[in-house]
């Protein structure tokens, strides 16, 4: 699904009409469905990376927040670390290094080849996979505290206007806006428009 398509008006007509009739706690649990559902639009398949990253970035966050130990509170950092880069170095470097390790093996004449894996890059898994790691980071220098609801801080990994095309949103600007309730005025309304026409233009 993308932003300049007949389906992602229908579906953001379908979202922003019902957002309005629930209260600040649907509102973020609708909003959270609807991001999911947008990014299955593509493939359902790989919802789990998304899952993944908001599961261990949200267990690293509280655990960095709750000791006061260096090494412990490095050690999950570092957890937050590793398992983010080791999907997205999978996903976008992997039939790199195949093709090249195989192209290397030719030229010293060793019989060897490696088959492609045909490895199909995740839409938005750069942004995402950034975003919750600069979140346990930002823990770590203790420049926020940590979500403690799960759906909430979901929400801001998948939050899906900026899922699949950025920017990458700091968790001391997203997710305060997500955990307080929000009142949209008009000025807000027609700027919020404008920008969307604009972009299409664009």
């Amino acid at each position: 699904m993308i932003f300049n398509s007949y389906t992602f008006l229908f579906f953001f007509v379908v979202v922003f009409s019902t957002y309005f009739f629930l209260d600040h706690k649907k509102q973020n649990r609708w909003l959270l469905l609807a991001s999911y559902w947008f990014y299955a639009a593509w493939d359902w398949r790989f919802l789990s990376l998304i899952w993944i990253s908001t599961g261990v970035d949200y267990f690293c966050g509280l655990k960095i927040s709750q000791s006061d130990n260096a090494a412990t509170r490095k050690r999950f950092l570092w957890i937050s670390i590793i398992v983010n880069l080791t999907l997205l170095g999978f996903f976008k470097y992997c039939n790199f290094f195949v093709e090249s390790l195989t192209q290397l093996l030719s030229l010293s004449a060793l019989p060897v080849s490696f088959q492609s894996l045909n490895i199909i890059l995740p839409v938005g898994i750069s942004f995402y996979t950034f975003q919750t790691m600069s979140y346990s980071l930002d823990i770590y220098q203790r420049k926020v505290e940590p979500c403690r609801d799960f759906w909430d801080f979901a929400l801001f990994v998948a939050f899906f206007p900026q899922l699949v095309a950025g920017p990458i949103e700091r968790a001391r600007n997203l997710i305060k806006q997500i955990q307080h309730p929000r009142i949209l005025s008009l000025d807000q309304f027609y700027e919020g428009c404008f920008l969307i026409f604009w972009g299409l233009f664009q």
